[in-house]
């Protein structure tokens, strides 16, 4: 009898062994997919990053005015100063606007859905 319960014992021990092999294995595993995936995820973000800006690099449109005797006159900076200017005054950030640039006198005006006045007007 006490053959068998050593045999028995010895089989049980290693059974034990093999489990926990098995164990570290299927931790490894894991590990391995989260560093996995972390990775994956950090790939992807990099990648929206750069399609992004890339997206972002492609769009760019301005209108640049170069006038003898004045330095360049950048329109969209322009539209987006007399936006500031009206908004600063109290309004709203304004949705129709109309600017009109004399470069003769240094300085642009601007209307606002359709209506101006003597203040409506920024700095070249």
């Amino acid at each position: 009898m006490t053959e068998k319960k050593t045999t028995a014992a010895v089989k049980a021990e290693e059974a034990v062994k093999e489990v926990k092999s098995t164990a570290k294995k299927a931790v490894k595993t894991a590990e391995n997919a989260v560093k996995t995936a972390a990775k994956a995820t950090k790939e992807k973000k990099e990648t929206v990053k750069k399609t992004a800006a890339k997206k972002t690099a492609e769009k760019k449109e301005e209108v640049i005015l170069q006038i003898s005797g004045k330095e360049d006159i950048n329109v969209a900076a322009i539209l987006e100063a007399a936006k500031a200017d009206y908004k600063a005054k109290g309004h709203r950030t304004p949705k129709n606007v109309t600017v009109y640039v004399k470069p003769e006198e240094g300085v642009a005006y601007y209307t606002v859905n359709g209506v101006g006045a003597d203040d409506y007007k920024v700095e070249l």
